[in-house]
């Protein structure tokens, strides 16, 4: 967003010349998908964690522009939340050792920052949802001081017309302690809830003829994904889902009235509707469904670039695709000059350890190489009703939910992996040239997880329920609770070694 981003209203001229560059970024994209060569050889990964400060009190806290000050490099960026920072990890291929060595770099970046962070008062927690997060934080204060941002915040209020609406029942998230659901609601003047949101989003370059089998599989794995990941148990002192994230983040970026969401007007936030047989279909999905919210048309014309010999940017197609928050998400760009697709999986929480989220990523990218050079492709067997029934499913219960799989009927996602997954997951590593090494390091993490029933949310339940059998308010079981999240997650030891309190 480069010109003008103070205005908080669009003419209805503006509108207009968004919607049209986006149908001819689209037209562009169509013929480079036939005429033009993209990215093939290979196909490179990436990772970016979001990242929550919090103060000595471990109350979250409002230093994110000073600790990247502090820091002063480009891997970091601002977010959304003051207490909030980004990590974005330089691309890098799957063979060899390569993501052993990306956990060494992961590890020194984290160590940087948390040094940095103290120079401010502050420090750094990699979880899901920040659990001593209070509802006097989630103000229009707390909006980084970015002027997207209030932008963004502007129009998205404006096209909902009355405050954002969150309202969370909690299920059976797991652990130890059975208990009552509970059940958070509540109004916000601004879209500052999805700040308390913080995940891990990994992206895989594809060819764009591979891409949509790569997509369908992704989505068959969503509900796996967050049975075996979920972080995010609790909400402003509520305990809910296993990984809340999903529904706050879904109901934070909501700017339907419920009239429209009667209607059966397509959510921002959105798992999809159906199987697709091309990245067009996702990029067109968007234009016919969604309108601009921040409608910024530029002057270049990406057809003229294109006949010309150049690479168009589509500018307007790739504005308008970030404000359209998939769980798993088509990414035109381009690079060194040639333009690439890239398939972005946001399913996951941030957290708990450096160690779990490469395993929670080799994981991933094993079972889709495998998936996708499947002879019956797995969404062939699976309708797409059911694979978001699984996605839900697994944000309720996580490790307990019981998840529908071709040719299983319906099995929990431990036992499914322990089964069936975690065999594929190496073949299909394998089949990436991972080393056997780092094979074994990353999918033993998943393989001990799965055996123990331990996830970042199950740990997070069972120590605020031991806290609070001692006594302890459920305020201060939180802050004991993270105290001892903040200590185990520096260790860098895989969660499902974590101790729960004596």
């Amino acid at each position: 967003m480069g010109q003008d981003v103070d205005r908080t209203r669009f003419s209805r001229r503006e509108r207009q010349r968004y919607r049209a560059k986006v149908q001819r970024c689209l037209e562009a994209l169509t013929m480079m998908l036939r005429e033009h060569p993209f990215a093939e050889d290979d196909p490179m990964t990436g990772i970016e964690v979001e990242l929550n400060l919090v103060d000595g009190a471990l109350a979250p806290s409002m230093t994110g522009r000073e600790v990247l000050q502090a820091i002063g490099g480009t891997e970091f960026q601002t977010e959304l939340g003051r207490w909030n920072i980004e990590l974005n990890l330089p691309p890098r291929p799957l063979p060899g050792d390569e993501w052993r060595h990306l956990e060494h770099e992961l590890l020194d970046e984290l160590a940087v920052a948390r040094a940095k962070a103290r120079d401010c008062s502050s420090q750094l927690a990699m979880i899901g949802i920040l659990p001593t997060l209070e509802r006097s934080h989630l103000v229009s204060e707390s909006i980084s001081a970015d002027d997207r941002y209030a932008v963004l915040n502007d129009q998205m209020l404006a096209a909902r017309g009355e405050p954002i609406h969150v309202d969370i029942t909690g299920g059976d998230p797991g652990g130890l302690h059975a208990v009552a659901p509970e059940r958070f609601a509540s109004d916000f003047e601004t879209i500052i809830p999805e700040a308390a949101c913080t995940s891990m989003q990994l992206h895989l370059q594809v060819s764009p003829g591979s891409f949509a089998s790569y997509w369908n599989a992704a989505q068959c794995l969503a509900g796996v994904q967050l049975g075996l990941g979920a972080n995010s148990p609790f909400l402003l002192g509520s305990r809910l889902w296993a990984e809340t994230r999903i529904p706050l983040f879904t109901q934070a970026c909501d700017v339907r009235t419920i009239e429209l969401r009667n209607q059966g007007v397509r959510p921002r936030v959105w798992f999809g509707e159906r199987w697709i047989s091309s990245v067009l279909d996702l990029f067109a999905e968007n234009a016919r469904y969604f309108p601009g919210i921040v409608p910024f048309p530029g002057d270049s014309d990406p057809i003229t670039t294109l006949r010309n010999g150049g690479v168009p940017d589509l500018d307007e197609l790739r504005l308008h695709n970030g404000t359209i928050w998939r769980w798993n998400r088509p990414v035109y760009d381009v690079a060194n000059g040639q333009p690439h697709i890239r398939l972005e999986n946001r399913v996951l929480p941030a957290g708990p350890t450096a160690v779990d989220m490469v395993a929670n990523a080799l994981f991933f990218y094993g079972l889709l190489r495998v998936l996708v050079e499947s002879d019956r492709p797995l969404w062939q067997s699976m309708s797409f009703e059911a694979a978001e029934e699984n996605f839900t499913t697994a944000a309720r219960h996580g490790m307990d939910a019981p998840l529908y799989w071709p040719g299983t009927g319906w099995i929990k996602p431990d036992e499914l992996t322990l089964r069936k997954l975690l065999p594929l997951a190496h073949e299909g590593l394998a089949r990436w040239g991972v080393s056997t090494a780092v094979r074994d390091r990353y999918l033993t993490v998943i393989e001990r997880r799965c055996v123990t029933g331990r996830t970042g949310a199950t740990w997070q339940l069972d120590t605020v329920a031991a806290l609070e059998e001692r006594g302890l308010s459920r305020s201060g079981a939180l802050t004991g609770m993270l105290e001892r999240y903040l200590e185990a997650s520096q260790a860098n030891e895989p969660v499902h070694t974590w101790a729960l309190p004596a």
